[in-house]
């Protein structure tokens, strides 16, 4: 890292307000694409210069989305609180992805108050000359040549601005702990479920919480939900009869992260229709029901504790009309009580092979 990051680095953690910087400050920070230490100042960013925010989290460690290869690695990053990606100037993506702040573009700030810009950030940027990189590079050329729309933004370009954890190097979730991320007990736990899921994989055994799924197609139903509707989510028992034997209905992938919901009551945030693929760059039609549900996001509990806090998609058919009040759900079941029926069931499959030898 060089002496210029260090020097912008503010070692921040979660919880603690900040500012972000004028959009002068901000430009000031940019390379001729509109990065800083290879990560894209977005123009949807631009609306919140001026305003005042809580860390939600440091990124230090982020889901890998366009290799899938795990956890990857950055520095000097965090998310705001509620600071998410309209993508507006990226084709309308409705993937609400939570954006990515260099902390060289934020300064600390006592007062939770934000002052009132004199004029609006995003017109600002669009009447400067020096700004029109930030516009210029949400979009890039297609590798095949042809006229598509390839798009550019924080979530296709995360292998430009990540890295991979060195070979063999462990993690410690007390740094996860330490910077305000998590509990103590959420590490402790994530680090439990890990080891026993390393134990697990190694021996061929199933892993927690365990998904179900075995048909060969998969149902549908539609209730053409809409924002602000109060739903219920299915129980998990009710969930594995709709899908495959890969875990997935019609094509759309039913994750562990998601058990954490099963059973609660929800409301409907909108319809998604579109989003960027982030392998290509392309924008994708979803062709069926796809919905997200507010403050329903991944928890990473079983993902290194990333905090991108992705919203989960799903089907329609996984939810139900439901009334009364939000209420939390679960349906991950009791950790212990799957480690200790596991073992259970690896002595007697032992004895049993004993005594078929023996006999």
């Amino acid at each position: 890292m060089s002496t210029d990051s260090h020097s912008r680095a503010l070692n921040l953690r979660s919880g603690e307000l900040v500012e972000v910087r004028s959009v002068d400050e901000i430009l000031a920070t940019l390379d001729e694409r509109a990065r800083y230490e290879s990560l894209p100042f977005m123009p949807e960013m631009l609306a919140y210069s001026g305003r005042r925010f809580r860390v939600a989290g440091r990124a230090d460690r982020t889901c890998d989305r366009v290799e899938r290869k795990g956890i990857r690695l950055m520095t000097d990053s965090v998310h705001l609180e509620g600071v998410r990606c309209d993508g507006g100037f990226h084709g309308g993506c409705e993937a609400t992805c939570l954006i990515y702040w260099k902390e060289a573009w934020l300064k600390r700030v006592d007062g939770a108050d934000s002052p009132a810009p004199a004029d609006s950030p995003v017109d600002a940027a669009r009447n400067n000359p020096a700004a029109r990189r930030i516009f210029d590079h949400t979009r890039k050329a297609s590798a095949s040549g042809s006229a598509e729309t390839i798009y550019s933004c924080q979530a296709t370009e995360e292998l430009d601005y990540t890295s991979p954890p060195p070979p063999g190097a462990k993690h410690s979730y007390w740094l996860d702990v330490k910077c305000g991320n998590v509990a103590w007990h959420e590490a402790a736990r994530t680090w439990l479920v890990e080891r026993f899921n390393a134990f697990q994989s190694a021996r061929g055994g199933t892993q927690y919480p365990p998904l179900g799924g075995a048909g060969t197609t998969t149902p549908a139903e539609r209730l053409h939900l809409q924002p602000g509707e109060l739903v219920q989510v299915r129980t998990r028992e009710e969930i594995f009869e709709t899908l495959d034997s890969e875990a997935r209905n019609r094509g759309l992938s039913f994750d562990r992260e998601m058990l954490v919901y099963c059973g609660g009551t929800y409301r409907v945030l909108k319809q998604v229709t579109k989003i960027i693929d982030e392998p290509t760059g392309r924008m994708i039609p979803m062709k069926r029901d796809c919905v997200i549900l507010d403050g329903v996001v991944c928890r990473s509990r079983y993902h290194g504790l990333c905090q991108r806090a992705i919203y989960p998609f799903w089907r329609e058919i996984w939810l139900r009309r439901a009334t009364g009040r939000i209420r939390n759900g679960n349906g991950e079941r009791s950790f212990i009580a799957f480690v200790l029926t596991s073992a259970f069931g690896m002595v007697v499959r032992r004895l049993l092979r004993r005594v078929r030898r023996s006999s």
